[in-house]
This record gives C-alpha cells, sequence and structure tokens, in this order.
C-alpha cells in the first residue's frame, strides 16, 4: 500500500509541475519515485522518507541550474525588451530636469529620459538605449557606451 502513496505523491508532484512550470516540484517527483522503489522492496517509511529528502534536494541541486540555463536559453527578448541595448536618434532633446525628450527607433517614438540626471542631449544625437522604465526609453549618448 505504501508504494501507491508513494506513486500517487509522484504524480501529484508532476501535476503541478505541469500547473507551474516552475521547475521545482519535478525533482521531488524523482524522489517520490526512489520512496516508491524502496516501499516496494519493504524497507521501513523512515528510510523511505529519508530517501525520499536526500533524493529530491540532490536532484533539486544538480539539475536544476542545468535545466534552468538550458530551457532559459532559448528564450527570446519580444516588444519593449527587445529595445535594450539597441541604437537610436533622438528627435527632440532630452532633458530630465524638464522632463521632455524623444527618440526614434524602429519606425517608433518614444519618450526618453537620461540616464545621468543632469545631462541634456541634443536633438540629433545618436544613443544608446541602456533601460526601460514604465513608458519611457532611458539612454546615453553612444560616446560614453
Amino acid at each position: 500500500m505504501t508504494v501507491l502513496y508513494w506513486l500517487i505523491a509522484a504524480a501529484v508532484f508532476l501535476v503541478l509541475e505541469v500547473l507551474t512550470m516552475g521547475l521545482t516540484t519535478v525533482w521531488f517527483a524523482g524522489g517520490a519515485l526512489v520512496g516508491a522503489l524502496l516501499a516496494a522492496l519493504r524497507l521501513p517509511v523512515a528510510v523511505q522518507v529519508a530517501a525520499f529528502v536526500v533524493v529530491s534536494v540532490i536532484l533539486l541541486m544538480l539539475t536544476r541550474p542545468l535545466a534552468k540555463k538550458y530551457l532559459n536559453s532559448r528564450t527570446v527578448k519580444t516588444n519593449a525588451d527587445s529595445l535594450v541595448g539597441r541604437t537610436c536618434i533622438v528627435t527632440q532633446t532630452i532633458d530630465n530636469l524638464r522632463a521632455e525628450g524623444q527618440v526614434s527607433i524602429m519606425g517608433q517614438v518614444w519618450t526618453a529620459r537620461s540616464v545621468r540626471e543632469d545631462q541634456r542631449i541634443e536633438k540629433d544625437t545618436r544613443v544608446r538605449v541602456t533601460a526601460i522604465s514604465g513608458v519611457k526609453l532611458i539612454v546615453e549618448p553612444e560616446e560614453t557606451v
């Protein structure tokens, strides 16, 4: 009967993983399968639980970083995030103190602010996008990059 409990636990952990896609509960499913194997060998419940904990922690620590690395490497920046690092042209002088400034990038006009609060960036200057804050691009002149 204990084998069945471990298999149910493994199934629950797998379902939780599918629902969350967080790469956390799948490792506990592996530990639960080891617990089921030990239960099938009729080892004491304490040994089963200890093996479950040890195997789950080892799987979590050793394989999760690798899995995240390979799964996240296929992530493609989309929408506004793809603008960070790109070069654009100032279409309206950027002056943070006056809350003014615009840039043109990929055919779109964006409100822009300088990285440095005291820096004024003149129209027609080439700048590089360093970050996005709300709906504003944070930029700095290309010479300083």
